[in-house]
């Protein structure tokens, strides 16, 4: 048996960035500059359907937040 062929059974933390955009990094190690815990750990599947029920809106914030100010009437 190959070791891709063996069950990950690294345990994840589920992090995010500034924009709001979700990643899974390995829990035993720092979480990368620029993102944070975002409070949720546990095997890969269960941390991806974890992100697949948070992250509905796959735009970044910054874009989020120019196209709500777009959409305001001008006065």
């Amino acid at each position: 048996m190959s070791w891709e062929d063996q069950e990950d059974q690294t345990i994840y933390k589920v992090v995010v960035n500034h924009e709001e955009q979700y990643s899974i990094w390995p829990a035993h190690r720092e979480t990368p500059l620029g993102w944070n815990d975002a409070g949720f750990a546990g095997l890969k599947e269960a941390c991806l359907a974890y992100i697949k029920e948070v992250w509905t809106d796959m735009r970044p914030l910054s874009l989020r937040q120019k196209m709500e100010e777009m959409a305001k009437p001008q006065s």
